[in-house]
Order: C-alpha cells, then structure tokens, then sequence
C-alpha cells in the first residue's frame, strides 16, 4: 500500500509540474501540423506587386538573391532562396518574396510574428542546449508519467494486466502503421 501511495504521488506531482508545458507542446504541435495550409507563426500586414529582370536560373545565387532583396527595400536577414516549378522564391525574417521566373512578375508579402503562437511553436523548433537537455527530461518525465499510470490501478477489470496492455500495444501499433501506409 505504500508504495502504491509513492506511485500515485510520483504520478500527481510530476503531471502536475508539466501539465502547463504539456498544453503548450500539444498546443504548437497542431499548428506545427498544419502550417504548410497557413502560416500560424506569421500574420501578413502588407502585399505588394512587383517587377523586375531575373538572370537565368543557373546565375541565381545567394548573393543575388540578397542583393536583389535589398534593391526591393528588404533589409530583414535572408533566410533562403530557391528556384522551384518556374517560381524564385526568397524567403527574409520579415518578408516573403515570389517571382515567376519567365514574367518577372511577383510579389512581396510582409507580416509580422504572431504573438503567443509564434513563441509556442518555438518550442518545437529550438535547438538550445539548454531547452534540449530541458525536453529530454522532459521526455523521460512522460515516460516516467505513463509508467506510474499504468501501475495506480492494481485491482479490478480494468489494470494495465488485464486490459490495459492491450490498449497500450495499439497505441505503439497505431502510429507505426500510419507511417507505413504513408510511406
């Protein structure tokens, strides 16, 4: 009985401790999951169209990319630059800039952070020791919380023995066949 009482007490303490981060992780990770049909980090202010001359593709360097940056009024650092289906696309912390590579016609789009989501999904992004060693233990204290989970309930119908298991192996087969199919 005690150590069923040290359990439940490893259990409550340690989710309560990260019951605020565990909102936050899921909380970014839903937006993290979607933002290729929004941008849920960034929130546009201003478009405006653009047209200028482009060299050819193999001529395309970071160089001119951050010159040509410069030349349209963008003085945010640049992030990347790439060519894809007939598009240049230059990507600033500030600024989005696209331009059909026949036309020269494009636009650039400014936006700004959005608050609280853009800090949030920072969290998953970050690559800080500190908040690395800070979410492996994290990581070890879900562990920690899932084990103390399935061992509170020790009499009935319904332990981790009988029939939680069971829920527990689906829980690991699920995703795995997600990816699988996916892949």
């Amino acid at each position: 009985m005690k150590q069923q009482k040290l359990v439940r007490d490893i259990h409550r303490d340690f989710g309560y401790f990260y019951v605020g981060l565990i909102i936050s992780f899921a909380f970014s990770g839903i937006l993290m999951n979607h933002r290729e049909h929004w941008h849920p980090e960034k929130y546009t202010i201003e478009t405006k169209n653009i047209k200028v001359q482009l060299p050819e593709e193999s001529q395309i360097t970071e160089e001119f990319a951050e010159n040509l940056g410069k030349q349209l009024g963008i003085d945010d650092k640049i992030r990347r630059h790439n060519v894809k289906k007939g598009t240049f696309k230059i990507s600033f912390e500030k600024h989005d800039v696209e331009i059909d590579m026949k036309t020269g016609k494009g636009e650039i789009v400014a936006f700004k952070k959005t608050p609280i989501i853009s800090q949030t999904m920072k969290l998953h992004k970050t690559t800080s020791n500190w908040w690395i060693y800070y979410s492996d233990i994290f990581g070890i204290s879900l562990i920690l919380i899932a084990i103390t989970g399935t061992l509170m309930v020790t009499h009935g119908k319904n332990t981790f023995k009988k029939r939680g298991w069971k829920l527990a192996v689906a829980g690991i087969i699920f995703p795995i066949l997600v990816l699988i199919i996916l892949s």
